[in-house]
């Protein structure tokens, strides 16, 4: 393979080849060199790696850390008020996603059960139920609107505070300051008041969770006597977090990218048959976490490169989902593409837990906003949608949507 890319000096962020494309630049990493040293902003040697079979080999190799109390993990973009990165973070109580089996294992086990695939199927009325209320709503309103505020959000928020436990007027607390935590360049003082915040919040909850059980997630892993407050606590956070503000964008950003392929909103409309399989397609295209991190424990090969111990690695979901060497035609949005091998849920021990939840919530979405409003259209043209490229999970900040009222 021709190593001509330039060695990038942090990480290109900016979105030039259009709202759902990777940055042009990588895009040309991972043709020319898919696993690529990356120089950091505060000088840290490591690398981006962007190729789908490099990233899908990574992602089952343990010796690709996730925690973050083994070693410093570099940023690579600038944070104002961080000091320099040069000694691990403190292990955060019950946040399984930054730890490594069997610590991982423990935490994830207790959640298995919360997730099925069968329990998820049982759920679907509540959702479906949930999603049509918020399509009532939204038809009450007089467009233009914001799908954002008035769908996108308030249904995957709904969902996951129904699964949780958590009282949805209570919604301001965990969605403001979990937005301010997910800024990219938030100054660091404003990002952990934001998530003390929400910690402390949840601290509460689960407090009282263990004191009064009810029939939520949360009152069952409260009910684990080997669990302690912190470390519910810190698996609240993560579930809370993950599970409002992912399947939001992606509602939001897979309408938008709809709305701008009308051929392929046309097929959808037509035989609705196609949505499980279009919603699988719009995960791969957008992949909306878009970067992850790992640390190497040790000197390891990847991809034809020597990644050495201690490096920070930088990993594209969403330039590995558009590989061409994995997927024809990676640029296309195509419903009728099986695209279930798509990393955008993970893979390997840190897959989705509520992937299926996702699944479900994205298509009951999507329908129902296909059904309901057949004239939907942009209320501004697309150049001024405000883009959340300032943010750790991709989509739009806002989406003025109109149509036709009867």
């Amino acid at each position: 393979m021709t190593r001509t890319a330039s060695i990038p000096h942090g990480l290109p962020m900016d979105r030039d080849a259009g709202p759902f494309d990777p940055p042009t630049a990588i895009t040309r990493l991972r043709e020319t060199r898919p696993v690529s040293p990356m120089i950091f902003p505060d000088g840290h040697e490591g690398w981006l790696v962007t190729g789908y079979d490099a990233v899908r080999r990574l992602m089952t190799d343990t010796r690709f850390s996730s925690r973050q109390d083994i070693g410093p993990i570099h940023v690579p973009y600038e944070v104002p008020g961080m000091p320099p990165v040069t000694e691990p973070s403190p292990q955060v109580p019950g946040l399984f996603i930054s730890m490594d089996p069997p610590h991982h294992t423990r935490l994830r086990r207790k959640l298995t059960g919360a997730f099925t695939v069968r329990r998820m199927q049982a759920l679907e009325e509540q959702i479906l139920d949930i999603t049509e209320r918020q399509l009532d709503r939204l038809a009450s309103l007089t467009p233009p609107v914001d799908l954002v505020r008035e769908f996108a959000l308030p249904v995957p928020s709904l969902v996951i505070c129904e699964l949780l436990g958590v009282p949805y007027e209570d919604r301001e607390t965990f969605q403001v300051n979990s937005a301010t935590f997910l800024v990219k360049d938030q100054e660091l003082g404003e990002k952990m008041a934001a998530y003390g915040a929400m910690t402390t919040y949840l601290a509460e909850l689960v407090a009282r969770k263990r004191a009064e059980p009810g029939e939520d997630i949360l009152s069952d892993l409260a009910r684990h006597d080997d669990l302690s407050i912190e470390e519910l606590t810190g698996t609240a956070f993560l579930l809370l977090l993950a599970g409002h503000e992912t399947t939001a964008n992606m509602l939001a950003l897979g309408t938008f990218a709809l709305l701008e392929h009308p051929a392929q909103l046309a097929e959808l409309r037509a035989d609705p048959r196609l949505l499980p399989g279009a919603v699988e397609e719009l995960m791969r295209y957008l992949s909306v976490v878009d970067i992850i991190y790992r640390y190497a424990t040790e000197d390891i090969e990847l991809g034809g490169e020597t990644i050495r111990e201690g490096s920070t690695v930088v990993v594209s979901i969403l330039a590995a989902n558009r590989d061409p060497r994995h997927v024809e035609r990676p640029d296309t949005l195509h419903p009728h593409r099986s695209a279930r091998t798509h990393l955008s849920f993970g893979h390997g021990v840190h897959q989705c837990l509520g992937q299926q939840l996702a699944r479900i919530e994205m298509r009951a979405g999507f329908a129902g906003l296909l059904r309901r409003f057949p004239s939907l259209e942009l209320a501004v043209p697309a150049a001024e949608v405000k883009l959340r490229t300032d943010m750790n999970i991709y989509g739009v900040h806002e989406l003025p949507l109109t149509w036709t009222t009867s």
